[in-house]
């Protein structure tokens, strides 16, 4: 028993440096440079090249403003697209209003005759059940 358990615990060692291989290597192509390698390295193919070798080399010497120049363009399109789906929203909101507003009989719609005597609604009401 005690045979297994020490073979148990050999290859639980060995998975435990194996995870952390695997995980140092997905750190190290997840780093800031190793990104910015890969998008640009594919850039190297094009007839540009040495315009690509000087933008490359600006980028490795200043890895921070880059990556902030990509976060605010980010940043940008972010907002142009939320702006304009608030836009939209609005606007469905807006016609959404003018579809379901309620009708009220508020007496504006009646037309007005100068030959017709104008009444005072609280006044006349009173003369016109005794006529």
């Amino acid at each position: 028993m005690s045979g297994s358990l020490n073979e148990l615990e050999k290859d639980i060692e060995a998975s435990r440096a194996r995870l952390d291989q695997t995980i140092d290597q997905i750190q190290e192509r997840l780093s800031v440079s190793s990104i910015v390698d890969e998008m640009l390295g594919n850039a190297r193919r094009t007839p540009l090249s040495g315009v690509y070798d000087g933008a490359l080399a600006a980028v490795r010497r200043n890895p921070v403003p880059v990556m902030i120049i990509a976060a605010g363009v980010g940043w940008l399109l972010h907002r142009m697209s939320s702006d304009a789906a608030a836009a939209v929203a609005t606007e469905r909101r807006v016609r959404q209003a003018k579809d379901s507003l309620p009708v009220v009989q508020t007496g504006a719609d009646r037309v007005y005759d100068p030959d017709l005597p104008t009444r005072h609604p609280v006044k006349d009401l009173g003369q016109e059940t005794q006529i």
